[in-house]
């Protein structure tokens, strides 16, 4: 499984290096963005950037605010990832996060009528491996014809844990499990692999990949990269199907043709305004501790919101982080200090 695993990823950097060449992939990274994003503020005409950053974006801002600080007027960032973080410990947090909103979420359906993981929170885990362990062996059927893999279960489930406002779709999903049909968890895979009504994807998740293959050093060392991968299954055991022998396959970075371009640090920068920084106790995807470290590396205002959710800003879920950012973005007014929503 390991070498059949690997082999998939290096045909699959083939075909990207086929189409859009080594050169390409070289300068996709977040270094390279941040000077587009200062040629975008050079060419509009404004002397400084306001930025609303999130997920992801966040790292962007941050690597702005390094280089460019004297260019910058407010700069919002809202589901931070820690700039300073080891991909490895990265990833085993987010796991950890999303076990935490796996269990959130269970806690809720336990509440419900027919919840499909039972009224008992605390066997919640056992009863959705249950369910999801069989396809393994034997995908559900759906009514496309294309089946739910294991694969795409966990992938539809991980999508609804992004937002309270999946769940209900992933109780409907689960039970469709319960009978046997695997629609709807298919339907959160897809949302997720962003494909599209013709059967065509977006290419949003090749392009995260490129990017944090030259972003962030590889890992090369199949030790290390088995014990990530039984960490992941001890901190998340939602996703932990039993099956892990403390070996696992380098992922594609590992074989990426063109060299990382930065690693992980400290944001350390003068001269920069106040900024704010935005991080949601239960995000499930970037957890709460990186939006505070960030905060303490740019000298930000945190505005911490109490939740289970990724990323809130500007959204209508919460008006006290709604106005704060808004009064911030324009009237240059920081949120008082200390302030949870």
């Amino acid at each position: 499984g390991i070498a059949e695993t690997e082999q998939a990823e290096k045909d699959f950097i083939a075909k990207c290096v086929d189409r859009v060449g080594e050169d390409v992939l070289a300068h996709v990274g977040t270094r390279e963005v941040v000077k587009d994003l200062d040629v975008i503020r050079a060419v509009l005409g404004d002397d400084k950037l306001n930025y609303v950053g999130f997920s992801y974006g966040t790292r962007i801002g941050g690597a702005y605010a390094e280089e460019f600080p004297d260019r910058v007027r407010t700069l919002v960032l809202d589901g931070a990832v820690d700039p300073g973080q080891d991909p490895d410990e990265e990833l085993i947090e987010q796991y950890e996060g999303f076990q935490k909103a796996f269990d959130e979420y269970a806690a809720d359906c336990a509440t419900k009528r027919d919840c499909p993981l039972g009224d008992d929170p605390a066997q919640a885990v056992a009863n959705f491996r249950a369910l999801v362990d069989p396809l393994v062996d034997k995908p559900a059927p759906t009514v496309d014809g294309r089946e739910l893999s294991f694969g795409d279960a966990h992938t539809g489930v991980v999508q609804a844990l992004y937002s309270p406002q999946l769940w209900p779709a992933l109780t409907k999903g689960l039970r469709e499990l319960q009978a046997g049909q695997g629609d709807t968890l298919l339907l959160l895979a897809d949302v997720y692999q962003g494909r599209q009504d013709d059967g065509s994807y977006l290419n949003t998740n090749d392009v995260f990949l490129a990017i944090r293959c030259v972003d962030d050093p590889r890992q090369t060392d199949r030790a290390e990269a088995g014990a990530t991968e039984m960490r992941v299954r001890e901190v998340a055991p939602f996703v932990d199907d039993g099956r892990g022998t403390g070996q696992a396959p380098l992922d594609a970075c590992a074989f990426w043709p063109v060299p990382n371009t930065s690693t992980p640090h400290e944001i350390s920068v003068q001269g920069l305004p106040k900024v704010v920084v935005v991080s949601t106790t239960q995000d499930p995807a970037t957890p709460y501790q990186a939006g505070v470290d960030l905060a303490r590396q740019l000298g930000a205002s945190l505005v911490t919101f109490e939740g289970t959710q990724h990323t809130v800003a500007l959204t209508g879920e919460s008006s006290c982080v709604d106005d704060a950012v808004v009064a911030y973005l324009t009237d240059l007014t920081s949120p008082p200090e200390g302030l949870r929503c």
